[in-house]
């Protein structure tokens, strides 16, 4: 049985291209379009999986959009334990404008999420916790889930002896970071995110860490990390706080580095490291990542190349 379990509720076929500019009016001729398996937990996997390391992957797939989506993820060697839904899987669309090279990114809501498949959630998910298994919960939540979804499941990993990592966003964070009675083993935020869970906007890195000490001193979490794209990634704990400057690169798309950090740093945990090299490694895999086309994810070989330029600083 695998010791990392991902969990994506609300996954989408991410499809990107090239086109000559982006303007309003006549249609847009791309070109080097791809189709990719996407979603927060889906690219976990797949990150992890970029990165020599295994794990289990549950993921609500609807519909023929959610057969191929599975059919991807099969491609790739990942065996999706497939958490039937009735809707249908959303899309995503990235596209690269050439005459600028920025890059535009359209996400559609997803399906509606119904009480019964919360339940089918729950059933699917137990057979896979363990004493010491690492539970991904990543992406948005589909239209119709609530935070009290990831509260609950949350408890339940905590009551197998499992720890559960999270990485979601907007009001379903904030609501399940206020209300939880059980701390996240991990919980991991990007820059906005934070100001949002403060209710402010944060100011330097000793501010960023006071506040993360509030959250781990409400009992809301026993890790943190806080990632600030190019400029690096906070590490948090009872025992530490520290700062993981990446050398400077250029990017060639955003897309996937959240996912990479997340996927690095949780293999890095299930191998052992520490909670400080577990971020450092997680911060040279979401360079690796920028460093690639479209949606693809980080290369072991880059990962591997950046984590000694990673400049480490303690708060």
């Amino acid at each position: 049985m695998s010791r990392i379990v991902t969990v994506t509720m609300n996954p989408a076929l991410d499809v990107s291209a090239d086109a000559p500019a982006i303007i309003p009016g006549p249609k847009l001729r791309c070109t080097d379009a791809r189709l990719d398996p996407g979603g927060g937990g889906v690219n976990v996997s797949r990150a992890i999986r970029f990165l020599g390391g295994q794990s289990t992957t549950l993921v609500a797939a609807g519909g023929v959009t959610g057969d191929l989506l599975c059919q991807l993820l099969t491609a790739e060697g990942i065996a999706p334990v497939r958490l039937p839904i009735s809707g249908l899987t959303r899309q995503s669309f990235a596209v690269r404008a050439l005459d600028t090279d920025a890059q535009y990114r359209f996400v559609l809501p997803g399906p509606l999420w119904l009480e019964e498949e919360t339940a089918a959630l729950f059933n699917t998910i137990k057979p896979h916790l363990a004493q010491g298994a690492l539970i991904v919960v990543s992406g948005s939540l589909p239209p119709g889930a609530t935070p009290d979804v990831l509260i609950r499941l949350n408890r339940l990993v905590r009551d197998h002896g499992a720890g559960l990592i999270l990485d979601t966003s907007g009001p379903a964070l904030v609501e399940a970071v206020a209300s939880t009675d059980t701390p996240f083993h991990v919980l991991r935020v990007d820059g906005e995110e934070a100001d949002l869970l403060a209710g402010r906007a944060l100011g330097g890195p000793e501010d960023m860490a006071a506040f993360g000490r509030t959250l781990l001193a409400d009992n809301r979490a026993d890790h943190i990390v806080m990632a600030f794209g190019a400029k690096g990634t906070m590490g948090l704990s009872a025992a530490d706080c520290f700062f993981c400057r990446p050398p400077l690169i250029k990017t060639l798309s955003a897309v996937g580095a959240g996912d990479s950090l997340v996927g690095a740093f949780t293999l890095a945990l299930y191998r052992g490291e520490a909670f400080r090299v577990a971020v450092c490694f997680g911060t040279a895999a979401a360079g690796a990542a920028v460093m690639t086309p479209a949606t693809a994810l980080c290369e072991l070989e880059q990962t591997e190349r950046l984590l000694p330029q990673i400049e480490v600083t303690a708060i």
